[in-house]
């Protein structure tokens, strides 16, 4: 069975993650793990320490699960009591390394967290757990608005630079496409300079097509001197559900800025659910079935 894994902090912020997290994982049909890592120094350090330590390891990990329970059940109702959910509490004084070892434990296909603030590219920027986890994480990163409502997918908006990692990522979402039924629409945006953009389209799109048998594809270029306002306009015409970006490591100078602007004022946007991948993980295969 494959597994969705949601992480929380137990804010506001991380509650519309979790409801959406748990109602893809119904409908996917794919096991649910929901985390929380915490970690205790202050406790073992305090003068108040006269138990032996593996009874305050017990009563830590009692004491973090009962309030997990709690968070599920104040937002999910009895819900969350079903076989296909799992709670995992997690002691790790690196949240980072605690998110990713339940993820390597449970062979995760997506990790889902919350949107803070309206905005994750502000915290990528400044070096923030999601931003490390999409560079570390061995699966793609879900990140959800904080007044996002779970709709399924339908529509799904790929923005593409042309590049191999684009195709492998394309590949990967393209399973998850399936079981929704949703349409994938691959856009690139052109700016008026690169006026190769319907000669380049056409070649990734007969390089996709020899790699990836998904029929339900579109292809869009768009000339514009606006990419972002292009872009957040095509997602309002298409109605779509989901944005999905690759988080590239190998680009030169001018491209990687050109498309790290982008990617915060889309998130910054902050409108419709986020898919992160991250090129360096082109050769996981985590959207198989899950071992």
């Amino acid at each position: 069975m494959k597994t969705i894994l949601y992480t929380t902090d137990y804010s506001e912020n991380s509650v519309a993650a979790l409801k959406y997290a748990q109602k893809m994982s119904e409908q996917m049909e794919t096991r649910l793990v929901i985390s929380h890592v915490f970690d205790y120094p202050t406790v073992l350090g305090s003068e108040a320490l006269s138990e032996p330590f593996p009874q305050l390891e017990k009563d830590a990990f009692r004491t973090h699960q009962a309030k997990l329970e709690k968070f599920c059940e104040a937002h999910l109702g009895s819900d969350w009591k079903t076989p296909n959910i799992e709670l995992e509490v997690v002691e790790n004084k690196s949240v980072l390394k605690g998110i990713i070892s339940v993820a390597d434990q449970w062979h995760a296909y997506l990790i889902v967290v919350g949107m803070k603030g309206g905005s994750t590219l502000r915290e990528m920027l400044m070096g923030s757990t999601t931003k490390h986890l999409i560079e570390k994480a061995p699966c793609p990163i879900l990140s959800i608005p904080a007044d996002a409502s779970y709709m399924p997918l339908k529509t799904i908006v790929y923005a593409t630079d042309f590049e191999d990692e684009d195709v492998y990522a394309i590949r990967k979402l393209a399973e998850m496409a399936k079981q929704f039924e949703a349409e994938i629409k691959v856009v690139h945006i052109s700016t008026k300079e690169e006026y190769a953009g319907d000669m380049l389209m056409e070649w990734f799109k007969t390089t996709l097509r020899e790699k990836v048998s998904y029929e339900r594809m579109d292809f869009k270029v768009l000339f514009t001197d606006d990419v972002f306002n292009s872009l957040r306009i095509y997602l309002g015409n298409t109605n779509a559900d989901l944005m999905v970006m690759l988080e590239r490591e190998h680009k030169s100078i001018i491209k990687k800025w050109f498309h790290r602007d982008l990617v915060k004022k889309m998130e910054n946007y902050g409108r419709m659910p986020l898919l992160s991948f991250r090129g360096a993980n082109h050769q996981h295969f985590y959207f198989k079935a899950a071992l």
